[in-house]
């Protein structure tokens, strides 16, 4: 994690010839790290691997702490083991078990073996939780104090070790002799208080908020946002301090958290690596899935479309408003979908609030598919009149048929799409799996037995 902003005078990204590489790969140095990690993802890997080895090693370290560089285990295998293990020494905690969870075991023996032993056991601590925990987030390094210390050392401990920190913005004041978490104080409120006064009469009296090491990130970004903090500590049973997890540590796993929802969304499995770097075999294999089940889903389709063959036979006017019922039904209920996952990933509402959106949904169902019933009708009633389209002598009954299967099935859309994630929910499932593809396969079957169900009431006795 790259804390350090960025200078708007900042030199614009380098450019220059791939066999010129290595000679030049002093004038990286002078460009912020995230600009040449975005110069690297453009080189094949070799090329990289031949740059970041001719970079000094600090400026490789800062390029590597940039979680934008693609591919950054499989350039560190490519990288010499002692080259590769400095690097990999350098980088900060959270950033360093990142990458280790990303190289091969061939890679990992490699490397394990040239780390020190305490930062060995360090990483073996980070690697214990799952990736999207507060434990798999968190950094070791952080500044932390004894309760009786004045203001005046705690800020000269801060100047003497703040370097070797990932943050100082946030100041954890532990108990004495168990070390338990007692208070957290921010800097600025250091810098104002009295320097003789004791470090924990300057902190706030609130109870600090803090987080299990397996509180899941999506709950650290909800208490980070919530109380405004920069950094939130992550905490054992028994109150020590394990670690803490920062703000910037929290936008990079909410975005790799939406960027996977999105890809759930779309009728995907969600890609671990960037679009452009998935290779062509995973790329299938993490969509195919999907698409086989919704196909084997839409099968059901053509099902219920058999079981009104002798209707379909006897009014053939009713398969040219078929796309239109269908398609309309999917749509309210991916809406509905979408507007009540967001809901529950902000914990805008919970599991127990569906009966409250099914309340709201169903009389937003009924009217938007009022709308749209209105909307069928005027089309036919129109196209009739201005002599486009010749529904037949029974186009009255046909249009009431279109407008009241418009109703029933943007409601039924509506509905099942906002019920449809709590009950995935309910199951364990993630609600983001609740796609729109998925959703609107659901709808479809659904509207065509509403669609004739309505048919066969409305034109009994006339084309049926």
């Amino acid at each position: 994690m790259n804390i350090s902003a960025r200078s708007n005078r900042a030199p614009a990204a380098p450019h220059f010839p791939v066999q010129e590489a290595a000679p030049k790969a002093h004038i990286l140095s002078a460009h912020q790290a995230v600009d040449i990690a975005e110069k690297l993802n453009g080189l094949e890997q070799p090329e990289a691997v031949h740059v970041l080895e001719a970079m000094p090693i600090a400026a490789a370290i800062q390029v590597f702490n940039v979680r934008d560089l693609r591919a950054a285990a499989e350039l560190l295998e490519l990288i010499a083991v002692d080259w590769a293990a400095a690097i990999l020494s350098g980088l900060q905690p959270d950033r360093r078990a990142q990458i280790f969870r990303q190289l091969s075991d061939v890679g990992r023996e490699r490397l394990q073996g040239h780390l020190p032993g305490p930062m060995r056991e360090a990483l073996d601590q980070l690697l214990q939780y799952p990736a999207q925990s507060a434990g798999g987030l968190m950094t070791t390094e952080f500044v932390a104090v004894p309760a009786d210390w004045t203001v005046a050392r705690t800020l000269q401990h801060i100047h003497d070790v703040g370097r070797n920190r990932e943050t100082v913005h946030t100041v954890c004041v532990l108990e004495p002799t168990s070390r338990r978490l007692l208070k957290v104080i921010g800097l600025w409120r250091l810098v104002v208080s009295e320097a003789d006064s004791k470090v924990l009469e300057a902190a706030q009296a609130q109870a600090p908020i803090a987080v299990s090491a397996w509180t899941d990130r999506e709950e650290v970004a909800r208490l980070l946002s919530k109380y405004n903090l920069l950094a939130v500590p992550v905490v054992a049973d028994g109150g020590e301090v394990l670690g803490i997890v920062t703000v910037d540590d929290v936008i990079d796993a909410i975005i790799a958290e939406g960027t996977e929802d999105v890809q759930k969304f779309g009728g995907s499995q969600a890609l671990e690596e960037a679009y452009v770097s998935v290779d062509f075999v995973t790329m299938v294999r993490k969509r195919a899935g999907w698409l086989c089940a919704l196909f084997l889903s839409e099968m059901l389709t053509a099902s219920a479309m058999q079981a009104y063959q002798g209707e379909i036979e006897r009014a053939v006017v009713l398969t040219l408003f078929i796309p239109l019922i269908m398609s309309s039904g999917g749509n309210s209920g991916s809406q509905a979908t979408s507007l009540v996952i967001r809901a529950l990933a902000l914990r805008e509402i919970g599991l127990g609030d569906w009966w409250r959106i099914a309340s709201r949904e169903l009389p937003a169902g009924l009217t938007l598919g009022a709308i749209l019933g209105v909307l069928g009708v005027a089309r036919i009633v129109l196209w009739q009149h201005l002599g486009l389209y010749d529904y037949g002598e029974h186009w009255g009954l046909v249009a009431l048929t279109v407008g009241l299967a418009l109703t029933a099935i943007v409601t039924f859309g509506s509905l099942t799409g906002s019920m449809l994630p709590f009950a995935l929910k309910r199951l364990g499932f993630d609600p983001a799996t609740a796609s729109a593809p998925f959703v609107a396969t659901l709808v479809d079957v659904s509207g065509l037995v509403i669609y004739f169900s309505v048919a066969y009431m409305v034109l009994r006795g006339t084309l049926l």
